[in-house]
């Protein structure tokens, strides 16, 4: 295990245990939540960015308002497409969820992934934490790739993979991903784009 990786696991494992009330892990891969750091590293403008967070913030808000309880749904958005994850014991209640992250402002298009059935334990929510830190270790280890392109959520060992990336790119950590011990399934949600793009919005080294 590098230094680096090293440095990254201490800092999500102290983030875990604060995450572990909640079903799902969103991380910033490479990004590090923290203050304008993730603007900076982000394949995102920062005008997308802070958008997303509001689009994050209101759908939550309004399905919980709407559904309270009795549901356990999470809300992420990457470049304004909201990504719905979670539980809710009724067909009605998921597309209800739905709805709400659709009427939200500026959002444009919504991936349902929440599951009905039984809410989630507190127990599969820390083991959500843990494959979250091994996810962002295994991305931020892979040489080949710009860990920091890619936006994770862990939901019932389930691996949501979310960010702007080629497809050469969306490939390769897809693989990586699917290798880590306790991941069920991996969930492609990228916004392809092309290796040209790539080039154009990568910046330069000195």
């Amino acid at each position: 295990m590098t230094i680096k990786t090293r440095f990254a696991l201490t800092l999500l494992l102290a983030a875990g245990a604060a995450l572990t009330q909640t079903a799902c892990v969103p991380l910033v891969v490479g990004g590090a939540m923290v203050g304008g750091a993730m603007v900076a590293s982000d394949r995102r403008t920062s005008g997308i960015q802070v958008e997303d967070q509001s689009i994050e913030l209101k759908a939550g808000r309004r399905i919980s308002e709407q559904l309270g309880d009795r549901v356990h749904i999470n809300t992420n958005s990457y470049n304004r497409v909201v990504l719905l994850t979670g539980e809710t014991r009724n067909d009605a209640d998921k597309a209800a969820a739905e709805r709400v992250a659709r009427g939200v402002e500026n959002v444009q298009h919504v991936i349902n992934e929440i599951e009905v059935g039984m809410l989630s334990s507190l127990s599969s929510r820390a083991n959500d934490v843990a494959i979250a830190t091994k996810v962002r270790a295994t991305l931020l280890d892979a040489p080949e790739l710009m860990s920091n392109a890619f936006y994770v959520v862990v939901e019932r060992g389930n691996v949501y993979l979310m960010g702007r990336v080629t497809e050469r790119e969306a490939t390769r950590a897809s693989e990586l991903v699917r290798g880590i011990k306790g991941v069920n399934k991996v969930v492609r949600t990228f916004e392809l784009i092309s290796e040209e793009e790539l080039a154009r919005i990568t910046p330069k080294k000195n």
